[in-house]
């Protein structure tokens, strides 16, 4: 597997687990972190033994966001506080620093879950909004700094309103860096799924990994690719397209194998949450 500078990957049996590695800084994303996380996401694509993605990140934190101290120079301070941006012709153009470090950006069509723990704001929430769900330790803790530092928060609230209701992802941007939600009221909008002890965060999420990762691959991707087309376009039409992900996501010996153990009477040992 290919050796990368600010994050980490290992395989375990179909599950890829992908931290961010920068701990020092809080694993805010400079220019290689983004430029790993898309060759990581891209990777995966064509990677059948990879079925399932754990994200989280390294240290006390799980991202910070963009790397200002990298980002912004002071020269670009001063232009910027002037109208102008440099490096683009016109006031039209822009090249968002991270259009890419998100999988669904990049076209992974596979489950990635994401576990997090301590802080996880601003440019986070590019990754966050584009997991299928997310597991928090009860130490952590979301907000978007954007505005109290003079910036517009557009992308990352936006990536969120797949995760969060209307009002609380503007509260939570409008309110910057003077207000931090827990795990516990981001459990009870449904921004994460479950909240654990810090010390269990990475077995939960493991667990739920490992389900996923042994299930059929071409019926959980068919099921991840309906609801997601779902979220964007309006729900009649969602539901006449659901013969079609049906279809093309069939898979028969899947199929067969799941009727002939419901027909057995085997049963699987779940667990409450």
């Amino acid at each position: 597997m290919t050796e990368y500078e600010t994050i980490t990957v290992r395989a375990d049996d179909g599950v890829a687990w992908v931290s961010l590695n920068r701990p020092a800084v809080r694993n805010a994303i400079n220019q290689r972190m983004q430029d790993e996380l898309r060759s990581v996401w891209t990777s995966f694509r064509y990677d059948d033994g990879i079925r399932c993605v754990v994200l989280t990140g390294e240290g006390e934190s799980f991202c910070t966001g963009i790397d200002r101290g990298e980002a912004v120079s002071d020269s670009n301070n001063e232009a910027m506080a002037a109208g102008d941006y440099p490096g683009y012709p016109t006031p039209w153009m822009y090249d968002d620093p991270g259009r890419d470090v998100g999988p669904k950006s990049c076209d992974l069509w596979k489950p990635v879950i994401a576990a997090v723990q301590g802080m996880a704001c601003g440019g986070a929430f590019y990754m966050l909004g584009e997991t299928e769900f997310v597991i928090a330790s009860d130490d952590a803790v979301f907000f978007d700094p954007h505005v109290t530092y003079g910036m517009t928060a557009a992308f990352e609230p936006i990536q969120m309103l797949s995760k969060m209701p209307f009002q609380e992802i503007m509260r939570l941007s409008l309110l910057g860096a003077h207000e931090r939600m827990s795990a516990q009221r981001a459990l009870q909008i449904g921004l994460v799924s479950e909240v654990v002890p810090r010390a269990d965060l990475l077995e939960a999420a493991g667990w739920a990994a490992r389900v996923i990762a042994d299930s059929p691959p071409l019926v959980i991707q068919g099921t991840m690719r309906a609801l997601w087309t779902a979220l964007e376009i309006p729900r009649t039409q969602a539901v006449g397209m659901a013969n079609l992900f049906t279809r093309i996501g069939s898979d028969a010996a899947a199929f067969k194998a799941g009727q002939d153990r419901f027909s057995s009477g085997q049963r699987v040992q779940w667990r409450l949450r």
